[in-house]
């Protein structure tokens, strides 16, 4: 629409005389997105971007769409300004309703977790694609958090999935890392945005599915999103950049693809044939006429191609250039901070901590000021106040700090991020959080989000956060805050489950353990599950055994005897 309508002069002319015109973009304001995409759907049925809204001059809607050719768009910016002319009264009658219609608050009875768990394992399973992997036809979206689910509920499902994405075109094969979904069954051809969000998630998903199986694939990918990510997505600083441009020369995609001709060009003819065999690059190409390389058709291996696939990437990136956003959000960054500290506990790999260490430095320095969280940084200028998400996010990167390094200094850190959401978002009437803090811009409505889509929801996030620092603080406040979010989220997710998998991870059996010592520095080589949870305890309440380093370990109901080894 930028090119075709509001570049053309007859919609300027109309857009300028007419209206105030108001362009948002998405990432920066998460909370208008959040609250006019619902208004976009209760008008519509659907919703998506780019999103049109006309609205009055108090921010109230009265008309919403999403693409609309330019004449179908000239067309209607006429009939608004006939309406509003001629027939004021029906548009603004029409924006009280949408209004209210809105901020209702959909809820259902709390249903239990083992009856939500179920069903949404029910749902998985109907969706399932055997074939290809994934869930339903097209498009297919990694939707990383619903394979952390499902890796410990339907292992097979999650690493179907995760096997078939890594061999499609959506996996960077040349460059590594993921693109935003696939348009295809198969895998093959993405949407070839590449977004941080994706990539931070996926890299916790296949850590999750290493940690789980031993499979040395999963590491394998995790370690080439984590080497895309700081080739091309750093900033300088330390902090990643946002998302990188699906079009390359005004067409989408031309940076990924290459013709048959190139390759052998540039490997020569052995070289360049088994490159070709391996990676599906065909003389009649596989997508328009070129290729995307991937390894759907590929019987064999594709290893001992690194010097080749360095080869073809730095070619690739001299042939053409790429536009990155450089917008620094703090939510995907803060995954990102998750995913490394994962990373340096499961792998482990030299320099993962660091990298973690470094992302979480850089918000704490830049992006905090008191107790105030700002949503991210844009060419060196912090963004506005920080949404739900920057501190959920947050919160739980600096639990997975505290998981691999077991510095309670972080737990004391993520209790203060954990408490600052509490007073700033926190829906203490109805239970859950809002969006949008106390102090943020106050739109029409305080819209709370609450299903998971592309992302983990706030409140799912918060969820795992709360139950988790209720037993690391070992406190009944904090019992009480995550069994009232327990108890909001079996209500909101009853009407569907499957859509609220983050929160069904979230609430899986946990391992505890309290472990009583007299010498701290004998649990530095301690490497914790990611389904573990683990706390100091004093010696009092925790006697030793033998004299020695004792863990009281629990699992649901049951309790083992105190022992000297971790079992």
């Amino acid at each position: 629409m930028a090119k075709e309508s509001f570049m053309d002069e007859q919609v300027a002319q109309l857009l300028n005389q007419y209206f105030v015109s108001i362009k948002v973009d998405r990432e920066e304001r998460p909370d208008i997105d959040g609250v006019y995409m619902r208004v976009c759907q209760a008008m519509t049925g659907s919703g998506g971007w780019p999103t049109s809204i006309f609205m009055t001059w108090d921010g109230k809607p009265f008309y919403a769409g999403t693409y609309f050719p330019q004449p179908q768009f000239l067309r209607l910016l006429q009939v608004i300004v006939d309406k509003w002319q001629n027939d004021r009264a029906a548009l603004l009658h029409s924006s009280e309703r949408i209004t209210q219609a809105i901020q209702q608050d959909e809820r259902e009875a709390p249903e239990a977790y083992a009856q939500l768990l179920a069903r949404a394992l029910s749902l998985f399973r109907q969706r399932f694609d055997p074939q290809w992997g994934g869930f339903g036809q097209a498009p297919k979206f990694p939707s990383a958090h619903n394979l952390m689910f499902l890796l410990y509920t339907e292992p097979k499902l999650a690493e179907k999935t995760l096997q078939q994405m890594y061999r499609g075109g959506i996996f960077d094969h040349i460059g590594g890392g993921f693109c935003r979904y696939s348009t295809d069954r198969q895998w093959l051809v993405p949407h070839f945005e590449k977004m941080l969000y994706d990539n931070a998630m996926l890299a916790m998903a296949y850590l999750l599915a290493f940690e789980c199986t031993g499979e040395p694939l999963y590491k394998q990918v995790c370690q080439r999103i984590f080497s895309y990510l700081q080739q091309e997505m750093q900033d300088e600083s330390g902090l990643f950049f946002s998302a990188q441009d699906a079009d390359t020369e005004g067409e989408e995609g031309k940076y990924y693809l290459f013709t048959q001709e190139e390759i052998l060009q540039l490997l020569g003819d052995e070289e360049g044939q088994r490159f070709c065999e391996i990676y599906d690059i065909r003389a009649q190409g596989n997508f328009a006429g070129a290729n995307i390389p991937n390894l759907l058709r590929n019987k064999g291996t594709e290893y001992g191609m690194e010097e080749a696939l360095s080869r073809v990437y730095q070619y690739r990136r001299k042939r053409m250039p790429l536009a990155v956003d450089r917008k620094m959000l703090t939510s995907w960054n803060a995954m990102l901070a998750a995913a490394y500290a994962m990373a340096a506990r499961i792998i482990p790999q030299s320099g993962y901590l660091q990298r973690a260490e470094t992302i979480l430095s850089c918000i704490a320095q830049q992006l905090v000021e008191d107790d105030t969280l700002f949503a991210g940084l844009i060419a060196g200028k912090r963004m506005g106040r920080g949404f739900l998400d920057d501190y959920a996010y947050y919160a739980f990167a600096l639990l997975q700090m505290y998981h691999t390094t077991l510095d309670g200094a972080y737990v004391q850190r993520c209790r203060r991020v954990a408490e600052a959401a509490v007073d700033s978002f926190m829906d203490e009437e109805q239970g859950g959080f809002f969006f949008s803090g106390r102090d943020n811009e106050q739109l029409i409505m305080r819209p709370k989000e609450n299903e998971d889509g592309a992302l983990p929801s706030g409140n799912s996030v918060m969820f795992y956060v709360l139950r988790r620092l209720a037993f690391l603080l070992d406190d009944s406040r904090w019992t009480e805050l995550a069994t009232q979010q327990r108890r909001y989220m079996q209500s909101v997710a009853a009407a569907y489950p499957a859509g609220f998998a983050f929160y069904l991870y979230a609430d899986l059996p946990l391992r505890e353990i309290v472990c009583a010592t007299k010498s701290p520095e004998e649990l530095s080589g301690l490497r914790l599950k990611s389904n573990w949870l683990f706390r100091l305890g004093d010696s009092k309440t925790y006697p030793l055994l033998n004299g020695r380093t004792t863990y009281y370990v629990c699992q649901g109901n049951t309790c083992l005897p105190p022992s000297n080894q971790l079992p």
